[in-house]
């Protein structure tokens, strides 16, 4: 079985790295969007084993606002999401989630 993959779907460059040197530093498969309908598109032809996603995108929002504080949380969970991390991300801790999921 090869590497899991993973569709990071971020408008910041700045991100986008961070979770690309993280990711595949660990052994991870790491598919890049930056807008909202790249992440659908890539989701829909890549099939990638977790998506991690900002929720205020280019485009169209995926779920909701960017704001932490918000009740975002709870709009994520009601729209489907599995988790809820705020940015700026502690790379052990999101690294830690994301072996929760795919092990």
């Amino acid at each position: 079985m090869g590497a899991k993959r993973i569709l990071a779907i971020e408008d910041h460059e700045e991100n986008r790295r961070l979770l690309r040197d993280l990711l595949t530093s660990f052994g991870y498969e790491l598919i890049e969007a930056v807008t909202g309908e790249e992440g659908v598109t890539a989701a829909e032809t890549e099939r990638p084993d977790l998506i991690l996603m900002d929720i205020q995108l280019p485009g169209i929002d995926i779920a909701v606002t960017s704001y932490a504080l918000s009740g975002d949380d709870v709009k994520a969970f009601a729209a489907g999401c599995d988790a809820y991390v705020t940015k700026p991300f502690d790379p052990a801790d999101l690294l830690e989630k994301i072996k929760g999921y795919l092990g």
